[in-house]
């Protein structure tokens, strides 16, 4: 398997990063429906920990994966594929990286205006973006719920065209990612 793209495939590294955040990203969406149902407790404050830990680590690794996918060409699509459609997979991928900086931000900034710390796995604590405030954190908290389910909805759709193309279509758009 080759390390870099080509214009047929993507390369293992992009793979591997693509597959990586999109089960930490599915687990993050899961953890985030779970945990606002759970009675405080020590359990919830333990899982809204995870939660803020795993988003960091998101967001640290969207800088490589940008960093990377700035580096290295992007497979071509299919020829058979309409202009509309190819442009729609360009803006979805865009959303994605929108999403992946929006909702650890907006988390962020949430623990911020909430006046507590964000540690990241316990080996250094991320600085504070905004004071203390209840006006703050409930708008950071509305934006970040609201993204969720904007992102939940692009991941849908996302989903659904790639089994579209793989099942329906019969072309190697997924293989490419495989």
């Amino acid at each position: 398997m080759q390390i870099k793209n080509s214009q047929n495939r993507y390369g293992i590294v992009a793979i591997w990063l693509h597959w990586l955040m999109a089960i930490l990203i599915i687990g993050l969406l899961a953890l985030g429906l779970y945990m606002v149902g759970v009675p405080l407790s020590h359990w919830k404050l333990k899982l809204y920990g995870w939660h803020k830990e795993f988003g960091m680590l998101v967001l640290l690794l969207l800088l490589l994966r940008l960093a990377w996918r700035l580096g290295n060409i992007i497979p071509l699509l299919p020829e058979t594929i309409p202009r509309w459609q190819k442009r729609a997979a360009r803006v979805v991928h865009w959303l994605f990286y929108g999403f992946m900086i929006a909702l650890p931000v907006s988390g962020w900034l949430i623990t911020s205006a909430a006046g507590l710390p964000v540690s990241f796995f316990g080996l250094f604590v991320l600085p504070n973006l905004v004071s203390p405030s209840e006006n703050r954190l409930l708008l950071f908290t509305e934006v970040h719920e609201w993204l969720s389910y904007a992102l939940i909805a692009t991941l849908c759709l996302h989903i659904l065209a790639a089994l579209k193309h793989h099942f329906i279509d019969r072309d190697d758009t997924l293989k490419k990612i495989l």
